[in-house]
């Protein structure tokens, strides 16, 4: 007698948000900036979230962060792991590095590690291993000015990892970037999630640079945000430029053109 298999159950997402929605007051008039966001994120996943600018991707994003506590619906962060500490767990990079110019590039990435009072000799340690992973070995004692633009937005990355944060949010980080040196981030950043394996929400307008580093691509619409779609990107990886040529990568293009009503 054969036995039925039990279905496997689905692992409870990483992020969960429910109805959320979020207003501003300003000169005593309410200002609806989020209206209706509802998003599952698994553990190890890279989300990308696109829309038009000004439509409320960043809002989201602090939300995440526990900057900004919601008027309606659900956040929930951790899963049904421990307890998740939004000073202690969460790494932010910026769509400017913010690198703190008097501070060699090594102690740039030391510095939330100064500020949880991680120990000097523990974060001197994982900041130099973190400077190799995102090819800046030998920089260490280089300071800001004298790195370009990729460079110092790839220490920014080592530092929002040296805490090993459960979750990393990216608000447009490479938006400030020439179109060449951004291609060749996207690759880098890649590169880094694969050895990484951390949970990445990655904000960004590009239509394109969503597809190509997302494994998930969320869909905001024209503020106030409104989740319009959310699916997986199913491409091989490790990716390349090329395969932004391809038929199955023009698809999702044209799935967030129509999201978009650009087509």
């Amino acid at each position: 007698m054969s036995e039925t298999a039990t279905p496997k159950a689905e692992a409870e997402p990483f992020i969960r948000l429910r109805n959320v929605r979020k207003l501003f007051r300003n000169d005593g008039e309410d200002f609806v900036a989020v209206s209706d966001v509802t998003l599952d994120i698994q553990e190890g996943d890279l989300v990308s979230v696109v829309g038009p600018s000004g439509c409320g991707k960043t809002t989201v994003l602090k939300i995440l962060a526990g900057l900004y506590e919601v008027e309606e619906g659900q956040v929930t962060i951790g899963g049904g792991g421990s307890a998740f500490r939004p000073g202690r767990d969460v790494g932010m990079v910026f769509q400017q590095p913010l690198l703190l110019k008097w501070r060699t590039i090594l102690e740039n990435v030391m510095l939330p590690a100064d500020i949880l009072h991680i120990p000097r000799k523990e974060s001197r340690e994982r900041a130099r291993e973190l400077l190799d992973m995102v090819g800046l070995a030998g920089f260490e004692d280089k300071h800001p000015y004298e790195l370009s633009g990729g460079m110092q937005q790839r220490a920014s990355i080592a530092r929002a990892l040296i805490h090993d944060p459960k979750l990393v949010l990216m608000d447009e980080p490479f938006g400030a970037l020439d179109a060449m040196t951004r291609e060749k981030m996207n690759l880098e950043m890649l590169r880094i999630w694969e050895r990484s394996r951390k949970t990445i929400v990655f904000v960004t307008h590009g239509i394109q640079e969503a597809v190509f580093l997302g494994s998930h691509c969320a869909v905001l619409t024209a503020g106030p945000a409104r989740m319009s779609d959310h699916f997986a990107i199913d491409l091989p990886q490790p990716r390349t430029l090329d395969m932004k040529t391809s038929d199955s990568f023009g698809s999702y293009v044209k799935r967030i053109y129509r999201q978009l009503g650009m087509d």
